[in-house]
C-alpha cells in the first residue's frame, strides 16, 4: 500500500475519507477477470486479475477466489480478505447488511450493465455512480509513484540508447523487439504499451506500429516506447535521423521542438491543462503547420498510460489546473504525408516551483 505525501496516510484511508464527504455507507470497486481496474490496484496494491473492494469509512474488505487468497493476504495487508461464494454478489450482499450500508458507490463507467442489474436486484441498497472520485485521487502522485514512473523512465532510456546505434538495414519490428527485450533485461515487469516504430514516409501515422520496413539511409525514424515499473508507466518518443535528411524534414524537426520547449515551459501549478496544449500548438501554428498537428499535446501517465490530466484543446469537463504531484507529458508533432513525420515526447512531474524531467533521453537533431 502507497503512502502519500502529507500525513503518511494511503491511499484507501484518503478514499475513505472521501466516501464520508459524498455521504456515501461505503463503495464496491469491482476487478473481475474481464474488468480489471486499475483502481483496485490503486486502493489496495492487488495485482492478481480478480478481486472486488466493498470499502466502508473505517473497514474494507477485499473478496477473492482460491486462487488468490495467499497473494492477497500479502499485496492488500489493510483489508480484511474475504474468500467469497461462487456467486460473488451474495458476499458482497452479506457484508452490506452486517454493515448497514444504504447508500453505495460504485464505478458507473466500469460495470456492465448485467452486473449492475444482477447487483440491484441481491443488494437491496442505493448503488451511485462515484463520479471518478478514485481517478480524481490519482491525480497526485506520491513520492514512491513518481519514483516508480523515474525508474521505468530509466529502464527505458538505457534500453533505448543500447538498441539505437546502426539502425539503418534494420526493420521497424526488429527494432522494435530488440527494444522491448531490452527493457524486459533492464527490470521493466513490462512494456508500458506497443511499441510504436514509423521509418521514412510511415513517420506521418502518429501511431505508425512496427511493421517489415528496412530503416534506409538518409531519412527520419520515431520511435515511441516506455517500460513499467510497479505497475506504473513510462511513456517517450524521440525522432532521430539516419542520415542528412531533407530541408523540409530538418524544419518540421526544429519547429516541433521549439513547440515542445514551449509547451514544457507552461507546465507549473496553476496553469490550466489546456494552456500547455496552447503553448505549443501556437508554435506549430505560427510556422503553418497547424492543420499537421491533429492530437492533444499530452496527458497524465501512471498506472494508465493514458489518464488526467490531458493537455489538449480546451473540451468541457477535461481540463485540469495543475498542481504539485500531477504527471504530464509534452508530445507535439507534425506529420506530412508521404513524406514523414516528427514528435517529440517527455513526461514531467509538475513540482511548487515548476516541472521536474522524468524522462532523460536527449531530443535534439542527431544522426544515429
Amino acid at each position: 500500500m502507497v503512502r502519500d505525501n502529507e500525513g503518511m496516510r494511503t491511499q484507501l484511508e484518503r478514499f475513505q475519507e472521501a466516501l464520508s464527504g459524498r455521504e456515501l455507507d461505503g463503495a464496491i470497486i469491482a476487478a473481475p477477470e474481464a474488468l480489471s481496474s486499475v483502481n483496485l490496484r490503486y486502493l489496495s496494491g492487488f495485482t492478481g486479475s480478480s478481486a472486488f473492494l466493498v470499502i466502508a469509512p473505517t473497514k474494507a474488505w477485499i473478496l477473492t477466489d482460491f486462487r488468490y487468497v495467499e497473494q492477497a493476504q500479502k499485496e492488500a495487508p489493510d483489508f480484511e480478505l474475504v474468500r467469497h461464494r461462487p456467486k460473488v454478489s451474495e458476499s458482497i450482499a452479506e457484508l452490506l447488511r452486517q454493515e448497514s450500508m444504504r447508500r453505495v458507490g460504485f464505478e458507473a463507467d466500469k460495470l456492465p450493465v448485467a452486473m449492475f442489474q444482477a447487483w440491484s436486484d441481491a443488494f437491496g441498497v442505493t448503488l451511485q455512480p462515484l463520479d471518478g472520485l478514485v481517478e480524481h485521487l490519482r491525480l497526485i502522485k506520491t513520492d514512491w509513484e513518481i519514483d516508480a514512473i523515474r525508474t521505468a523512465a530509466k529502464v527505458a532510456g538505457e534500453a533505448l540508447t543500447g538498441v539505437i546505434s546502426g539502425l539503418v538495414g534494420k526493420r521497424e519490428n526488429d527494432i522494435a523487439l530488440e527494444l522491448e527485450w531490452a527493457m524486459r533485461q533492464g527490470g521493466a515487469e513490462a512494456v508500458a504499451f506497443a511499441t510504436i516504430v514509423a521509418s521514412g514516409e510511415r513517420g506521418s501515422m502518429p501511431h505508425g506500429l512496427p511493421t517489415h520496413r528496412a530503416v534506409q539511409t538518409g531519412e527520419l525514424v520515431t520511435i515511441d516506447f516506455g517500460a513499467r515499473i510497479h505497475g506504473y508507466h513510462s511513456d517517450e518518443t524521440v525522432t532521430l535521423a539516419t542520415g542528412p535528411v531533407s530541408d523540409e524534414l530538418a524544419h518540421i524537426f526544429a519547429v516541433v521542438a521549439k513547440a515542445q520547449k514551449a509547451g514544457v515551459r507552461a507546465v507549473r501549478p496553476g496553469v490550466k491543462s489546456h494552456e500547455v496544449d496552447a503553448a505549443a500548438r501556437a508554435v506549430i501554428d505560427e510556422a503553418g503547420y497547424g492543420e499537421h498537428f491533429g492530437h492533444g499535446t499530452g496527458h497524465g501517465i501512471g498506472l494508465e498510460v493514458h489518464e488526467a490530466p490531458f493537455a489538449h484543446p480546451m473540451r468541457p469537463g477535461t481540463d485540469h489546473v495543475l498542481e504539485s504531484g500531477m504527471t504530464i507529458t509534452v508530445e507535439p508533432g507534425i506529420y506530412l504525408p508521404g513524406k514523414g513525420g516528427v514528435r517529440i515526447e517527455d513526461t514531467l512531474v509538475v513540482t511548487d516551483t515548476g516541472a521536474e524531467y522524468l524522462t532523460r533521453v536527449p531530443k535534439e537533431f542527431r544522426i544515429v
